[in-house]
């Protein structure tokens, strides 16, 4: 048997394409079972995102099985396959599990170390656990995987270094202002990028935030969701005396805070530091601000600056996480070769036990008068003798990569215990 991954991302499609193939919470079961109601297929997982829909499966044959899941994305989303085939990808055996251990620790990301991905998997496997699609293979797979992207995490720093405007300007925040919890906030207009923001700000404990829109019912709106405050346009120079982090991005043609004003805003506040960040374009704060003390302004291209210098440290870190992948790609493939000896070793034990079985039974018969616990020494002594001669060989069984040499000791193994023997044939006559 053999892991295959089939699918398409934000590399191969384009969102109107990642939307049609998706499989909504609603539709995923019935995928599902759908997918493992074809033949050639024993396992599988349907991984469903904004930027991916990926299927992991385990087949028979490789050929076949690729063959299978394409015509199953084809008729469960009604796309033509020859449409279809334009923006699909394939991994089969080794190149699978590196993808999927790959896909877990974000390195196949649009954004290199984004965490949501991995969670996103943890989903799609419990749903498969629900429904009883995954086996011995798949379950160690996506385990590992798992286990890999934690130590991916762990290990380099490829989720540190923001790569997002609005992530950016809250951490340069937290730079400015270590206290962050005691600080209160303000959003001049309603941007989305500046609306990100706040929540970023939120979730990294400001105090409060005010809202300040010429539209003065949008800030009411917006206000409200972010549990803050709303304030008239006119008066949000009056609120600027009290507030620590300013985000601006009005859509204006022109600046909306001049160094004249600044200058009359920091005499007031008895210089009291304040951030201000400008990411509306064109620009809706005087540049001429930055050169005021204690105001801390910072532009989009300022943050992009930041943005792309960061993403330049994710792919350094990268590298390191691409060996953490390599070697427990090795790792996986070695476990799954294993697999290939492992009902000889099975039939090995059980027939030892039987012969163990056996001849402690003839001894017992000779043996009268032993006590219950003396009879489980004798039980736990003679199991203990199988298993340490036993497990020299199995070990060599289990571990032996090489596929012609598994093969040669598999074979002797079954020819050395007998287990292959006709009646009749190597018997002494």
């Amino acid at each position: 048997m053999s892991i295959i991954v089939v699918g398409l991302n934000h590399r191969t499609a384009d969102i109107e394409m990642r939307e049609r193939f998706a499989f909504p919470r609603e539709k995923l079961a019935e995928g599902l079972k759908e997918l493992l109601s074809i033949e050639e297929i024993r396992e599988g997982i349907i991984l469903s995102t904004c930027n991916r829909v990926e299927v992991y499966c385990v087949i028979f044959d490789p050929a076949d099985g690729e063959r299978e899941i394409k015509t199953f994305l084809s008729d469960f989303h009604n796309v033509p396959l020859e449409k279809l085939e334009l923006i699909l990808y394939t991994y089969k055996k080794e190149d699978a599990v590196r993808h999927v251990f790959r896909v877990a620790s974000s390195l196949d990301s649009m954004v290199l170390g984004e965490p949501q991905i991995l969670g996103q998997i943890k989903d799609a496997y419990s749903k498969s656990l629900v429904l009883n699609t995954t086996g011995v293979i798949l379950n160690r797979l996506i385990k590992k995987a798992i286990s890999v992207a934690k130590k991916v995490r762990t290990e380099t720093r490829i989720g540190e270094n923001a790569v997002s405007i609005s992530y950016v300007a809250v951490e340069l925040a937290k730079k400015i202002f270590e206290d962050i919890h005691v600080r209160t906030s303000m959003l001049l207009g309603a941007g989305d990028m500046a609306e990100l923001a706040a929540r970023h700000l939120l979730k990294s404990g400001v105090k409060g935030i005010t809202v300040a829109n010429r539209t003065y019912g949008r800030a009411v709106e917006l206000a409200a969701e972010l549990k803050g405050t709303a304030v008239k346009w006119e008066d949000f120079l009056k609120e600027m005396l009290y507030t620590d982090i300013v985000i601006c991005s009005t859509g204006a043609s022109g600046y909306v805070f001049t160094d004249e004003q600044a200058r009359r805003l920091m005499k007031e506040r008895r210089h009291k530091p304040i951030f201000i960040i400008d990411i509306s374009v064109p620009r809706n704060i005087d540049p001429a601000v930055n050169e005021i003390d204690n105001i801390y302004l910072y532009n989009i291209d300022d943050l992009q600056d930041i943005v792309d210098s960061n993403i330049l440290e994710r792919r350094k870190e990268a590298e390191a996480a691409e060996g953490i992948v390599g070697k427990a790609v090795e790792s996986f493939l070695a476990w799954e070769k294993s697999l290939e000896a492992v009902p000889t070793i099975v039939e090995i034990k059980e027939r030892m036990e039987v012969i163990r079985k056996e001849e402690l039974e003839k001894i017992m018969n000779k043996l009268n008068g032993m006590s219950e616990r003396e009879i489980k020494i004798v039980e736990a002594l003679t199991a203990s003798i199988v298993n340490k001669i036993l497990h020299p060989s199995l070990s060599v069984l289990k571990e032996e990569i090489d596929p012609e040499n598994r093969a040669t000791y598999i074979y002797l193994a079954r020819r050395l215990f007998g287990l292959d023997r006709e009646e009749g044939i190597g018997e002494d006559n």
